[in-house]
Order: C-alpha cells, then sequence, then structure tokens
C-alpha cells in the first residue's frame, strides 16, 4: 500500500497583547492577564479544526529591564490556564525579548519568529495566517510569506490606516478565525 505523503503543517500566528489579551502596556504580573472577549473560543475553534496555534510575540520589556523571562514566564502560564479553562490551548510560543534598539531578526515586523516556528513545526508558512494588531505583526506575516489579518483590538483600529490592506480585517479575533474556517470549508 502506498505511504501517503504528509502535508506540511498550517498554522495561525497570533501576537498576544492585544489580540489574545488586553493590551495593558507591559504586563509584569500575571494576573493583569484579561483575555479579549471572544479571542478563547477563536482559539478553541482553531484547535478543534487541526491549525497550530503558535504564539509569536516581541517581549521587549526584558531588553528593557522591566522584567525577566522568570516572570514572562508565569505569564504565560497564567494565559495557557485562562484558555484551558474553555478547552482551548497555545501549541507552542515564541518570543523576542530583545529592544527595538537592537535590530535583531527575531523581533516583528521581521519575520524570524515565525521562521523559527516554521522550522521547529514543519509548518508551510505559504498556508499558514499571522494574526494581530499592529502593523509590525501585518508586516512579520507578509514578510514571513503568510496570509495577514489585523484585529482592530488592542492597537488595531489606530494602526488600520498606517498600512496596505491585510487579507482580512476584522473586529475581533473570534471574526477573523470564523472567516479563515470559512474560506477552507
Amino acid at each position: 500500500m502506498p505511504k501517503t505523503k504528509k502535508m506540511p503543517n498550517r498554522a495561525v500566528f497570533l501576537d498576544r497583547d492585544g489580540t489574545i489579551n488586553e493590551d495593558l502596556g507591559y504586563i509584569c504580573n500575571p494576573n493583569d492577564v484579561r483575555l479579549l472577549r471572544g479571542s478563547a473560543e477563536a482559539i478553541r475553534s482553531l484547535n478543534q479544526a487541526g491549525w497550530l496555534v503558535v504564539l509569536v510575540s516581541n517581549q521587549s520589556g526584558i531588553g528593557r529591564g522591566l522584567f525577566d523571562e522568570a516572570a514572562l514566564t508565569s505569564i504565560q502560564e497564567r494565559l495557557n490556564q485562562e484558555l484551558a479553562q474553555t478547552g482551548a490551548h497555545i501549541d507552542a510560543t515564541f518570543y523576542c525579548p530583545h529592544a527595538p534598539g537592537d535590530n535583531c531578526r527575531c523581533r516583528k515586523p521581521n519575520p524570524g519568529l515565525l521562521k523559527r516556528a516554521a522550522s521547529d513545526f514543519g509548518i508551510d508558512l505559504c498556508r499558514s495566517w499571522m494574526v494581530g494588531d499592529k502593523v509590525a505583526d501585518v508586516e512579520a506575516g507578509r514578510r514571513a510569506g503568510c496570509r495577514t489579518a489585523l484585529v482592530l483590538t488592542g492597537h488595531g483600529e489606530a494602526e488600520a490606516t498606517q498600512i496596505d490592506p491585510p487579507s482580512v480585517v476584522a473586529p475581533n479575533l473570534l471574526a477573523i478565525v470564523q472567516q479563515i474556517l470559512q474560506e477552507r470549508a
């Protein structure tokens, strides 16, 4: 019997602050994690549909000395706990700890985080999406070869006029995920 070739994974890359949870500036305390309405449902829908959900986030608060990696780990654990209460989960997390002036390749709008995730998980970037609330998120997705989506939560509404239109613009993560899942049906 011939073996079927395994297709590369598809992923939805998500920014964190302003996309999944409220953007309160530099979140330094796990108790400050507050999910945006519908974001857990959106992630659960992606999980159920077989998409990898990969968090890609600039965390310059580390590079600026505002918090350390242990604090970031605690914040991420809290986010995971909040999502788990609705049956949702993030498959992997990649973050850039550098300050903007460090000129690193992983800091969005550079595509380094997405490319590293693609390498680690066999993700086909052309079949994947990058969703965020900032120009840097959309640009990172474009540079990586992904389809892009801008949520109007967080900074999205203010930044929507500053970029060439992404593939999709929607009021929140749930609305974007519904469009992504409809396209595949």
